[in-house]
């Protein structure tokens, strides 16, 4: 694994993911190397819902073509104000673009597109009823840039609001980690074949810095979240999140 010091900058990410904008607006094509994908989309959809019926306002942290929105907005059948953030501006368009065309009256609903690192993003505080984060926040890095980002999701998110996050992840203990690995590389192969494994594991190597699932549920516990919730795991993917009290 790459050393932090080695992997990619900002920039190198944001010109990876502006040039796949196709891919990442459809789930089958844009999620395919991440295990339960569609699964993990469908939990975390219906635990926003269900922790925190009365939603005015989202934040979608890297939220590529939209995907997640689009799917909370399907099943909780009600508009409510968006605001798209990511690196890419190709993807920003996309997700706006995407959810505007399926549901015609969001157009009267206020959608912000904030082209950004969310570390750097000027968010108001107790503000959104959903903070949503769907593999992204595996570009973290060292235990400082964790802790001041999840301070934030905290600080940003509304009272009684939550955070929902779906994740490559990295374990404990070195054993364990080899485990999952190679049960990831399995999934990868028998989905394809050795050459896209290979070219999956070299992307990540370069790419990501993913922390245990273990690790980030302490975390939300530690900035302030008071309920934490585990709703999935299978291998390296995760997903879980945290409500904040009233």
């Amino acid at each position: 694994m790459n050393s932090l010091e080695t992997k990619s900058t900002v920039d190198e990410i944001r010109h990876r993911f502006d040039n796949d904008v196709e891919r990442f607006s459809n789930l089958e094509t844009g999620q395919t190397a991440t295990i339960d994908a569609p699964l993990s989309m469908e939990l975390i959809t219906h635990a926003a819902i269900a922790s925190t019926p009365n939603i005015h306002r989202v934040l979608d942290i890297g939220c590529g073509a939209g995907n997640n929105t689009l799917k909370l907005r399907e099943v909780y059948g009600q508009d409510f104000d968006i605001d798209f953030l990511d690196l890419s501006q190709p993807m920003l368009l996309r997700a706006k673009e995407r959810l505007t065309d399926k549901f015609e009256t969001m157009c009267s609903f206020e959608i912000n597109m904030i082209q950004s690192d969310f570390r750097n993003a000027i968010l108001k505080e107790n503000t959104y009823d959903v903070v949503l984060a769907a593999a992204v926040l595996h570009h973290l890095r060292d235990d400082e840039d964790w802790d001041k980002a999840f301070q934030k999701i905290f600080s940003i998110t509304a009272p009684g609001g939550c955070v929902w996050i779906t994740d490559l992840v990295s374990h404990e203990t070195e054993k364990i980690q080899q485990l999952m690995w190679q049960r990831y590389g399995t999934y990868l192969t028998e989905m394809d074949s050795v050459e896209y494994r290979e070219k999956v594991f070299s992307y990540i190597d370069k790419e990501d810095s993913p922390r245990p699932v273990t690790f980030q549920m302490e975390l939300l516990r530690k900035v302030g979240f008071a309920h934490v919730e585990l709703l999935h795991k299978n291998s390296c993917f995760a997903a879980f999140g945290a409500i904040k009290a009233r």
